[in-house]
């Protein structure tokens, strides 16, 4: 079957960047070691002495073998990057840099390659085997619903409710609250239920993070069976059959910085923040994990211990980075690493994550020149418009490095990478490094190197991402600026990419969806043709026959102002295959909360509209729409659970 995976471009990721040589995974967890932190100001062995070094990869992973060197790389990398105002620079957070340079470099237009070629094959998709629109086919993801086609349950405001999907309407069966948890969601393996959540809803501490496992065998009586807290934030997680996989990161140890004032100079300021990194201890580092137990007492250890943590010998974050995997129908086994860097961007497919750091922002980095009385001279660093991508193996509970490289531009999150046939693609927007396009780039695994092996660029110059759909053998991108270029680029040989079509038409799609027999449908915005500007949600069905030159032979328009959710958040979107359905949500934007239920019926080629008014206020984001065994489709708004009249 073939897989797919699809794109829309977000927000910029944490800019930090790890080289190669870790492995993560392998035994499970045991209990922490005897090793504790050094004294004050110690400095622990050389970190680098002894390097890992990897054969033909050129990077150097510099082991931390204790406790001792594990703080004496956090004390040293600490003192360098802290600022007389404490971590980060004085004048706030770092700011992104927008490319305008002119294209340098290109590669001849290839469409005429195309025409020698055959067709590359696409397929539909549709939901998860827990009902959530997904964006790799056979990878689960979280949501605040789940249902395995008989029973639903979902999770609002730390109270878990289970219903009986099976007759003419949901039936409420069972409840259970738990610790409330902000924006918490849920992972159903089987008769296991996996709540993951902030642990904290005070959004001026630190947010760690909470995962509770259920057994759900009787819905009527939800049972706990596993209830733990991290004091590290949570990334993502994603479930592979039974195994679930978490990534989480550790934020920088909260210390009683001094502020610059008139009495007290910058230098002085920067000199006392120095000394109290120097005074930490291992534990002010390193997250934890906190472990409820059945007859409510608690126990609290280190959430990855110091053996466990390798770090990278390049200018990486130092936030701590942990992957812990651990089996849903037993959840006391586990596996937990760390990593001293920081990403909040990672791919999963259904063997491999990648992560992605760095590539598109520079910030100041201390020490400061003192220039005069009151003024300071930042230095700044440059990482070149570079983004960093690191391969793992994923195998049951075991996370393996594989392979790191690098590519000039940014990739803009995690829809913009895909996997197929051990070839990683990219898509990447430009950066002072590029050209003022985007490209599509190939890699393969060389040793425990990431080489790119291919690429198209001059997609949508001077214009940005909106959306991206990968296929096995090829995918379809979209950018904008004032219209919608919408590209068709064969992937079959990963070393020669060519671009076979493309489409120019006003607005944009913000996400796409596969419906099999050659056509696509696009949700995003119309906008004006002549500047550009958004004029409200629209929905498009493309005819890829030709991929030489793809048609958008519908379209339906809805009023001024208003949004589709799909855009922000692809688990709105539905699509049933047996029904020619699509559904989506539509909002009527920032002139008020109305929420609608499309429902996009394809027939004779076209679209077919007819809104159903589902929601008011603030929890319209969270409507979905749920396909279950009986032909069905569950509603779920703030409110309610019902059957959607279809």
């Amino acid at each position: 079957m073939s897989k797919i995976t699809v794109a829309t471009a977000t927000t910029l990721a944490v800019a930090a960047a790890f080289t190669a040589g870790m492995v993560i995974g392998g035994q499970p967890q045991e209990e922490p070691g005897a090793s504790g932190p050094t004294s004050p100001g110690v400095a622990g062995p050389d970190v680098s002495s002894d390097p890992i070094r990897l054969t033909g990869s050129g990077r150097v992973l510099a082991p931390t073998g204790d406790c001792d060197h594990l703080l004496a790389v956090y004390v040293d990398k600490g003192v360098e990057q802290v600022g007389p105002a404490g971590w980060g620079n004085y004048w706030g957070p770092a700011w992104g840099l927008r490319s305008g340079m002119p294209a340098t470099n290109l590669v001849e237009d290839s469409r005429a390659v195309a025409a020698d070629r055959a067709q590359p094959l696409m397929s539909g998709q549709s939901n998860s085997a827990t009902g959530t629109n997904v964006q790799e086919a056979g990878v689960d993801e979280p949501d605040h619903v789940k249902t395995d086609g008989e029973r639903l349950f979902r999770i609002t405001r730390g109270r878990i409710t289970a219903y009986d999907v099976t007759g003419a309407a949901p039936v409420e069966v069972g409840e259970l609250k738990v610790t409330a948890l902000p924006a918490a969601e849920l992972l159903l393996v089987g008769d296991r239920l996996v709540v993951i959540g902030e642990a904290s809803g005070n959004r001026w501490e630190r947010q760690g993070t909470a995962v509770t496992v259920l057994d759900v065998t009787d819905p009527a009586s939800m049972t706990v069976i596993s209830e733990q807290t991290w004091s590290a934030t949570l990334v993502t997680a994603r479930q592979h059959g039974h195994s679930v996989r978490l990534l989480a990161q550790a934020g920088l140890p909260e210390l009683d910085f001094r502020q610059p004032r008139r009495q007290r100079g910058y230098a002085a300021a920067l000199e006392h923040n120095r000394d109290l990194i120097r005074a930490t201890t291992i534990d002010d580092w390193l997250p934890t994990v906190t472990t409820r137990h059945p007859d409510g007492t608690e126990t609290t250890e280190r959430l990855v211990d110091c053996d466990e943590v390798s770090v990278p010998d390049d200018d990486s974050g130092l936030d701590t980075l942990v992957v812990a995997a651990f089996d849903a129908l037993d959840p006391d086994t586990v596996t937990r690493s760390g990593l001293v860097t920081g990403s909040d961007l990672a791919y999963f497919s259904h063997d491999r994550m990648y992560l992605a750091t760095g590539g598109w922002w520079r910030a100041p980095v201390w020490p400061i020149d003192v220039v005069g009385r009151g003024r300071i001279a930042p230095q700044f660093w440059d990482d070149h418009g570079r983004t960093y991508l690191h391969a793992f193996t994923l195998d049951g509970l075991s996370t393996r490095y594989l392979a790191s490289g690098e590519v000039k531009g940014r990739v803009a999150d995690r829809w913009s990478m895909d996997a197929a046939d051990g070839v990683l693609r990219v898509a990447v927007g430009a950066t002072e490094e590029t050209g003022n396009f985007n490209s599509v780039i190939t890699l393969t695994e060389d040793g425990a190197e990431l080489v790119e092996v291919g690429r198209v660029d001059k997609l949508g110059v001077n214009e940005d991402i909106k959306s991206v759909r990968w296929f096995d053998e090829m995918a379809v991108l979209v950018t904008f600026r004032t219209v919608d270029p919408l590209y068709v680029i064969d992937l079959r040989d990963a070393t020669a990419p060519v671009l076979l079509g493309e489409l120019k038409i006003p607005g944009f799609s913000e996400y796409l969806h596969p419906l099999g027999g050659r056509r696509i449908i696009g949700v995003g915005q119309d906008a004006n043709e002549r500047n550009g500007r958004l004029r409200g949600a629209q929905v498009a069905l493309f005819d890829l026959a030709d991929m030489t030159d793809p048609k958008r032979v519908s379209t339906i328009k809805y009023d001024r102002g208003t949004q589709a959710g799909a855009g922000r958040d692809p688990r709105q979107f539905t699509w049933l295959p047996g029904r020619r359905t699509a559904l989506t949500v539509i909002s009527d934007g920032w002139r008020g909360r109305t929420g609608w239920v499309s429902v996009l019926e394809v027939r004779g080629g076209r679209l077919h509209d007819r809104l159903v008014e589902v929601e008011y206020g603030r929890d319209i984001d969270r409507v979905r729409l749920m396909p279950v065994n009986n032909g069905q489709v569950v509603l779920v708004t703030g409110d309610e659970v019902a059957f959607l009249d279809l």
